[in-house]
């Protein structure tokens, strides 16, 4: 029987190891492991890759969404809107600055806030929207940038998955104010550990959550403590960890493209009972990178299981919605119906996808899930 774990990246530290590990023996010799040359390095890389006008380190991306919120004003008595269907942090941020986080529903395929559930949620309070990219696309930005604007409503984006997604030739994370990325090992740029960043165009923005990552001191004067910040700092090994596979990105992104035109492929027979991920139109061009190959597959729990017995590793997103979380229970930003987010946490669930993975992983993977529905669950 075949082992096919969720997410290795066993392969790709043996294929980085020796620029890997002349960078982490300098920054041992430098003696220097919290946020230092490497970070600088690292940030100016991501800028250039991004094309975005600044790019901060954050020791992960939780952090990046909690400074990003910060340094655009978000605090007490505000709202910010939110998809249902996200990780946890992507509200619990909110939640963290004093605001409230509301959650609103999503669209079917792209898992990306519905613009027509955001302006319904739209109040006196609210001061932001908050759209998060998920899986393998963007949301699509035009429209929620015009429903900000026509509400003068800050637009951030949790494009903690986003690296390597363009829309309308901007990179996520640059269609408004801010946005971040994510560093945790799976994504498609990952470390060894934890890591995050915070993109922006907005050079006061920058400023802010540079200030915030060092406990709120100021840059020109780093004993000088202004306000309340944190300790947010990315250390160079991880920083060293991803300077060596950004080198390999781009290889990476198109590897992962043609493992979902695979899994494509050989799952398409299985329509309804599975539905493959699908780029849907936006109203600019868009990019398509497969962070996640995500399905929603009849009878999930028992496929899982299934799989589970063969040796395959699979995650489920996300089996409790967020505006269903008992952190949130009976609060405002709860109100609103999300009947596409409560049916995708039903029946979706994410295939193994990541740089180590072969073909015949592939063909392995869905030989069992085929197996499976001819079984006739």
């Amino acid at each position: 029987m075949s082992v096919i774990p969720f997410f290795t990246g066993a392969r790709s530290i043996e294929r980085d190891w020796p620029n890997l590990e002349q960078r982490l023996t300098e920054v041992i010799a430098r003696g220097q492991f919290t946020y230092g040359a490497v970070g600088m390095e690292l940030e100016r890389a991501v800028e250039r890759f991004t094309g975005a006008r600044h790019a901060i380190a954050v020791a992960n991306g939780s952090d990046a969404i909690v400074i990003l919120l910060r340094a655009v004003g978000i605090g007490p008595g505000d709202e910010v809107i939110v998809p249902a269907y996200t990780f946890f942090s992507t509200a619990s941020s909110v939640a963290l600055v004093g605001a409230e986080p509301v959650m609103v529903d999503v669209v079917s395929g792209s898992y990306a806030m519905d613009p027509g559930a955001a302006r319904a949620a739209i109040g006196p309070r609210t001061k932001a929207i908050m759209p998060v990219h998920l899986f393998s696309q963007m949301a699509d930005m035009a429209p929620l940038r015009a429903l900000a604007a026509e509400h003068g409503l800050l637009l951030l984006e949790d494009s903690a998955e986003g690296i390597g997604m363009f829309q309308g030739g901007r990179h996520a994370g640059l269609h408004g104010a801010g946005g971040v990325l994510s560093f945790f090992p799976t994504k498609t740029l990952g470390g060894l550990g934890d890591g995050g960043m915070l993109l922006t165009d907005d050079h006061a923005v920058a400023t802010a959550a540079r200030r915030l990552r060092a406990h709120g001191a100021q840059a020109e004067n780093p004993d000088e403590y202004v306000e309340l910040g944190y300790n947010s700092r990315l250390d160079e090994l991880q920083a060293a960890v991803l300077l060596t596979r950004l080198e390999h990105l781009p290889a990476d992104i198109a590897h992962r493209a043609a493992l979902a035109a695979h899994y494509d492929r050989r799952l398409a027979g299985l329509m309804p009972a599975v539905r493959t991920p699908r780029l849907l139109p936006t109203s600019e061009p868009g990019t398509q990178v497969c962070y996640v190959y995500l399905i929603e597959a009849r009878d999930r729990d028992r496929l899982v299981d299934h799989l589970a017995e063969h040796g395959i590793g699979t995650e489920t997103y996300y089996p409790v919605p967020v505006h269903r979380q008992p952190a949130f229970a009976g609060r405002i930003g709860t109100r609103f119906p999300c009947p596409t987010a409560e049916s995708a946490s039903e029946r979706a669930v994410a295939l193994p996808m990541y740089a180590d993975l072969a073909h015949a992983d592939v063909d392995y993977v869905c030989d069992v899930i085929l197996d499976f529905y001819r079984e006739g669950p």
